[in-house]
């Protein structure tokens, strides 16, 4: 009898100890920018932060909502950076494309220098829920140099099917780009109204 508790515990750390060397491992994401370029160049300089995010995002993991009131963190798939680093980079690549400059740089936390432009966001909602879209509420202000902010706001929902974290992060880049030519568009309409 003690013969077999024995063995019968051995074979159970044996199990244990063969099912930690398998673990799933983490896989990492990055945004992309998206947008398409312009079809002129111009010679904007442009500073893109701070750039804030809701608290319940501002971590590693995906977030990803599972019901109205409920979400569930994603342990194994996570930003490869934080949101406040990679989504000024992607507004500024963006913002680099559609306008047709490359004076676009990005601070994630806050943006100074001799900018023509500082644009500042604050996102109020990043929604993920997987095989279904994602949501970008963002708040944002573009300031001149010399002049008064001109404020907008950008509510973008964009499918993300497959159900896939790699469908759901290609779906923020595309919503990030969506509030990218939102932006874009008070530049130039910031810059024709100074001429």
């Amino acid at each position: 009898m003690r013969g077999r508790i024995h063995v019968a515990a051995i074979c159970l750390v044996v199990t244990v100890l063969a099912g930690c060397g398998s673990s799933p491992q983490a896989s990492f994401y990055t945004l992309s920018a998206g947008a398409a370029p312009a079809q002129t160049a111009a010679t904007y300089s442009i500073a893109v932060g701070p750039v804030t995010v809701p608290a319940i995002v501002d971590r590693p993991q995906f977030v990803v909502r599972v019901g109205a009131n409920r979400v569930t963190v994603a342990e194994l798939h996570r930003w490869a950076e934080p949101l406040k680093s990679e989504i000024p980079r992607v507004i500024a690549e963006n913002l680099a494309q559609m306008l047709g400059t490359k004076q676009v740089s990005a601070y994630p936390q806050s943006a100074t220098g001799d900018a023509e432009y500082l644009v500042s966001v604050d996102i109020q909602r990043f929604d993920s829920a997987l095989g279904e879209a994602v949501t970008i509420d963002a708040l944002w202000s573009v300031r001149r140099a010399s002049g008064e902010p001109n404020t907008g706001r950008s509510l973008v929902t964009e499918p993300a099917g497959g159900g896939s974290y790699d469908a759901l992060v290609a779906a923020h880049g595309r919503a990030l780009a969506a509030v990218s030519r939102d932006i874009a568009a008070a530049i130039r309409s910031s810059g024709a109204a100074a001429r």
